[in-house]
């Protein structure tokens, strides 16, 4: 068995129960361009594999993909890009009409890296379908007035429904890891519900936001939101960074848009 290895965060997933549960949610189909993240030993690799007969991965580690290969040779055509996934270029892979619809089990300690890259590419995708660490997922999730909410939120959910599916306990992997873990389904919005003027000024804006959570609005974005601006407003500038949805979020940063 191949020994994993802590640098690339890896835990390899093996109970078969929940390969199974990942899979049919997942419902993967031929005509669908599938790409995984982070193959590892193929434990969700070989069960996809059987039932679309043509996959492509992206694997950093290239110490696993000689025995991934050697795995997956009577079974289909496995296409691997041994490469670092935070600087993918999607774009590359989508080849003809289809939507990319990409999975993996994310390795923790570069999970929201890889979803702020991925929402990069948010209109090539169909579907994206992660086991995450649950806090991660949480945050993903949340919804607005609640504790794991947060930046992450609102830009995920600025571009994607997100779900939370089912939880994943340490003892389904080798070796076990000290946190318990979730399936999460992202569907990016094929219209935006809200769309920022100028995306790049919508950012900074949540970012600056969240960085001083626990003061009120006006004191966090003093340096971006002036008097003027609040008061052309709907929202009070009294509330906190987690009081504010998505479209609130957007609303005011069309407002600086507006007045820049």
């Amino acid at each position: 068995m191949t020994i994993p290895r802590k640098r690339f965060g890896q835990h390899f997933l093996c109970d078969q129960g929940i390969v199974a549960r990942i899979v049919a949610a997942l419902h993967p189909q031929a005509k669908d361009h599938l790409i995984e993240i982070g193959p590892g030993q193929g434990a969700l690799t070989l069960p996809v594999l059987k039932k679309i007969k043509y996959l492509e991965v992206i694997e950093l580690d290239r110490d696993l993909i000689p025995e991934l290969e050697d795995r997956v040779r009577h079974i289909g055509e496995l296409k691997i890009y041994n490469a670092d996934v935070l600087d993918f270029d999607f774009a590359n892979i989508k080849n003809d009409e289809r939507l990319l619809r990409i999975f993996g089990n994310l390795p923790y300690n570069i999970s929201t890296p890889l979803i702020f890259h991925l929402l990069t590419f948010t209109d090539l995708i169909s579907d994206m379908l992660f086991m995450l660490q649950k806090e991660v997922a949480m945050r993903l999730t949340a919804k607005a007035d609640t504790d794991h909410y947060g930046r992450l939120s609102v830009m995920l959910q600025y571009h994607c429904q997100a779900e939370l599916l089912f939880d994943v306990s340490p003892q389904a992997f080798y070796p076990p890891p000290k946190v318990q873990s979730s399936i999460v389904k992202l569907v990016p919005h094929r219209t935006l519900p809200y769309r920022a003027k100028n995306f790049e000024q919508f950012s900074v804006l949540v970012k600056q936001a969240f960085n001083q959570r626990r003061k009120t609005l006006r004191n966090s974005l003093r340096d971006l939101v002036t008097d003027q601006v609040w008061q052309q407003s709907n929202i009070k500038p009294d509330l906190r960074a987690e009081n504010l949805g998505v479209k609130e979020f957007v609303e005011l940063a069309n407002l600086l848009a507006k007045d820049a």
